[in-house]
């Protein structure tokens, strides 16, 4: 036996459910969190960011170059976009530049993070 279910037409437009609904994370907030885990969201930014954290001090761009599994070119444009993200900064001592970390921006970042995901995962 089959049974029949009555479908009910509503016009274009309107909700089919009762009750708001409405997104935790404001567009602003959600746009940040998005941007936030891009700039993560890369195995060679992630690997400089280790080696810097690794080494307190300043690290040369040469041995950065060295350390990783790509070419100079890819180095230097990951070091750009992470540190127009704020999370390193750069010193020059002759011809060589020095990368540190930038460690109350690397916080930031990190808090930002741990508050978007509780809210999604609330």
């Amino acid at each position: 036996m089959t049974e029949t279910v009555d479908i009910v037409e509503r016009q274009r437009g309107t909700r089919c459910c009762e009750g708001e609904i409405e997104p935790r994370l404001d567009t602003a907030a959600a746009n940040q969190l998005s941007a936030d885990l891009h700039i993560l969201a890369h195995p060679v930014r992630l690997q400089i960011l280790d080696l810097l954290l690794q080494h307190a001090g300043k690290v040369c761009v040469c041995d950065l170059e060295a350390a990783l599994p790509v070419k100079q070119p890819t180095v230097s444009h990951h070091l750009r976009l992470l540190r127009a993200a704020g999370l390193i900064d750069s010193e020059r001592q002759g011809p060589w530049a020095y990368y540190f970390v930038q460690h109350d921006a690397l916080l930031q970042v990190q808090a930002r993070i741990a508050q978007g995901m509780a809210l999604l995962s609330s």
